[in-house]
């Protein structure tokens, strides 16, 4: 996740901030259609669509378009129908690489996935092939400023989250998959609502990359991430204090 943060800070400094925006909205149009495919149109009764609420949140959508995507996605036809799919590679480098989707067409997205990894000198590999090296976990995030450092780790572990590590930035509480429902909505009653909270691959080790690699990882995911299907990337990925200030440069 290391690397995927840092590159994450580029990326959202290019420009075309709009389209960005748009791309954002659809991917979570498609994220509340699978919820509410999957579950009651209710978030208090969904907790697959309260996510999908959240990040739609989190990403200054508007509340009446949240709204009418759910309305719509409740009445969805049989056609749409997204599925949850996840694969795995090696990135330039030969860095680890996960990439979760929500499709309605698996030979349509494995194709193109395989291309962008094939482009960019890396191979996508069969499920579980890199997954052995990350984490499966839930992080749910809050401002400094809403609590202690003490006061979050005393009410996180209470309810059953693992950990928490807190720093100027703010507090990010760890807990398993089968906890996450449960920590969020304890977390969420006693401090409001969270900054973002999701499920994640967390790699277990990072390796360093160098200038090169980083250029060619970047774009990779950056393409990866443009694509439609695609929900989340992760990687395992280190990028030094002095390769990141000349790319961002």
């Amino acid at each position: 996740m290391a690397g995927h943060s840092q590159f994450k800070n580029i990326m959202h400094r290019k420009g075309a901030q709009d389209a960005k925006k748009a791309k954002i909205f659809t991917k979570i149009v498609r994220e509340i259609k699978a919820a509410c495919k999957a579950g009651a149109p209710d978030i208090n009764q969904n907790p697959k669509l309260r996510a999908a609420v959240l990040r739609a949140r989190q990403e200054n959508i508007n509340k009446d378009k949240i709204e009418e995507a759910i309305k719509r996605a409740s009445g969805q036809s049989d056609a749409e129908n997204y599925e949850e799919v996840r694969y795995e590679g090696y990135g330039p480098g030969g860095v680890a690489v996960i990439i979760e989707a929500l499709t309605d067409n698996r030979n349509r997205t494995a194709s193109e996935i395989r291309s962008i990894f094939t482009k960019a000198g890396g191979n996508m590999g069969e499920t579980g092939s890199v997954s052995f090296m990350f984490d499966r976990l839930a992080l749910i995030a809050y401002p400094a400023s809403i609590a202690s450092e003490d006061a979050m780790l005393e009410a996180s572990i209470d309810i059953g989250a693992d950990n928490v590590e807190s720093s100027t930035e703010g507090h990010t509480v760890s807990t398993s998959v089968e906890n996450f429902g449960s920590v969020r909505d304890a977390l969420e009653a006693k401090f409001g609502a969270p900054q973002s909270a999701k499920i994640v691959w967390l790699p277990k080790t990072t390796s360093n990359v160098s200038e090169e690699q980083a250029k060619a990882l970047i774009k990779m995911i950056d393409t990866l991430e443009d694509n439609d299907d695609v929900q989340e990337v992760f990687s395992n990925f280190e990028i030094s204090e002095e390769i990141m200030e000349r790319l961002s440069a």
